[in-house]
């Protein structure tokens, strides 16, 4: 399972294959490799990029995994 990049919420919904949706701040975020990728939904549904406010340190996929993932 994972923590929310954003708020370090564990209240995460999967919503597809690597892609997860935090229910506390809103936040889609997908994971690639080692590394994860952050998206605001918009009120259209568009996503926007959220990672330019992130260090890539930050978006590490390992600190934001607790259990079995």
């Amino acid at each position: 399972m994972y923590i929310c990049p954003n708020c370090k919420s564990k209240n995460i919904g999967k919503i597809g294959t690597h892609q997860f949706y935090c229910w506390e701040c809103f936040i889609e975020f997908g994971v690639k490799k080692k590394q994860m990728e952050l998206y605001q939904v918009e009120e259209d549904g568009s996503l926007s990029s959220l990672d330019d406010i992130f260090t890539p340190e930050e978006l590490a996929r390992d600190q934001y995994v607790y259990g079995d993932v």
